[in-house]
């Protein structure tokens, strides 16, 4: 018997298995290789990260403590830095608690909510994601400033530094905790609704632990913002001493003092350093909170 040199790879691959019929070799796998790919991978996202985050973030804390500690503690412990940073601080607290529960209620009304012009809604909602940030301080500033068309006046007040944070942090926690809310299982709540269980005791006892989590993460996304946000709060400011001037203006007039440049530039890291503290502290604080959450859940 003779084999045919000629045949296709396939044929070559047949064994006879005891008179029960041809058995196929298993084909190599072909493709790309996943270890080789991740690997790859992982390479580049580390060196993009590293080129817009942590490299840049490594420069401004060594440019803070380029005087020495001394020179941080300075910077950061002059009245009006320290006004500001505590104004600042406060504020962004407040706006994420008031996100966490507004923006909870807001989505809980688009999601289960049927009433006219919600698809409107919707998209108001986003406006704050859309407009720089100037144009949202402009927006506050027609609205509550010295010719208010509502007899309102916030310019120069912290109220005015709050509702202004409030509006272009709005969509925030309602974006997150919205797909949440589409994704739940109704039918628990429809159980308890049957044994006799409030709308009050359902929400709490069953929506909102599933809740919870996008809540938390809507709320240090609101309070990272609001740390940080410049443009939408100059405006309605005014940045008077001990009274409306956020950090951020302290940062950015810190950066315009040309006379005294490699001080100032000192100086304006170190209060970065201080924002970029308390944001990492606020977010190891909500991940804790989050994994507790998720066990008990």
């Amino acid at each position: 018997m003779t084999t045919d040199v000629h045949a296709p790879p396939a044929a070559l691959d047949e064994v006879p298995a005891g008179g029960a019929g041809p058995r196929r070799r298993p084909r190599a796998k072909t493709g790309l290789r996943l270890g080789g790919a991740s690997g790859t991978t992982l390479g580049v996202v580390v060196l993009w990260m590293s080129l817009l985050v942590l490299i840049p973030l490594a420069a401004v804390l060594g440019k803070a403590f380029d005087g020495g500690w001394s020179a941080f503690a300075d910077a950061i412990t002059q009245p009006a830095t320290a006004a500001a940073l505590r104004l600042t601080i406060t504020l962004s607290v407040a706006v994420a608690v008031i996100n966490a529960v507004m923006g909870t209620i807001v989505a809980w009304v688009l999601v289960r909510g049927r009433f006219p012009g919600a698809g409107i809604f919707e998209m108001v909602i986003d406006i704050p994601f859309a407009l720089p940030t100037i144009v949202a301080g402009l927006v506050m500033l027609a609205l509550y400033g010295g010719d208010s068309p509502i007899g309102v006046s916030l310019v120069g007040t912290r109220t005015g530094l709050l509702v202004t944070l409030l509006f272009v942090t709005l969509p925030f926690t309602v974006r997150t905790v919205q797909p949440v809310l589409l994704n739940l299982d109704r039918e628990a709540e429809e159980a308890a609704a049957s044994l006799g269980a409030s709308a009050p005791v359902i929400f709490r006892r069953i929506a909102l632990p599933q809740l919870m989590p996008a809540i938390i993460s809507g709320a240090v996304l609101s309070f990272a913002r609001a740390i940080g946000e410049y443009g939408s709060v100059v405006l309605i400011s005014s940045n008077l001493p001990f009274k409306t001037e956020i950090a951020s203006s302290v940062i950015y007039g810190k950066l315009q003092d040309a006379d005294n440049a490699a001080v100032s530039t000192q100086q304006a890291a170190a209060i970065a350093t201080v924002l970029l503290a308390a944001s990492a502290v606020v977010l190891v604080l909500i991940d804790v909170l989050q994994r507790r959450v998720a066990r008990r859940g």
